[in-house]
């Protein structure tokens, strides 16, 4: 991913309400198995972590998207940005 696309999915995130939050019990196959029906639904997604959460946030970014097969856009603050290549080309985001 270039960073004119890593840029462009971050700009369109930035609008986006959380699908996705992470609690105490942190990257749970329940949390990959959702996260991963959500990139498929949506392509990018964004993630808040609670502040119970005692893990490394941009740890849990890179396991989730290792896990996924997806890629980390952002990691800011408490929020992950998360964005996978979809299959259906009628919802597709096109990036520049």
């Amino acid at each position: 991913m270039t960073s004119k696309q890593r840029a462009y999915l971050k700009g369109l995130a930035m609008t986006m309400d959380d699908v996705l939050q992470i609690g105490k019990s942190s990257v749970t196959p329940e949390l990959t198995a959702a996260v991963s029906e959500a990139l498929e639904a949506r392509e990018l997604i964004k993630i808040h972590v609670l502040q119970n959460c005692a893990d490394d946030i941009r740890e849990m970014a890179n396991v989730l998207a290792e896990r996924t097969r997806s890629q980390v856009v952002q990691v800011i603050g408490k929020k992950i940005v998360l964005y996978k290549e979809g299959k259906d080309d009628k919802k597709k985001i096109v990036l520049p």
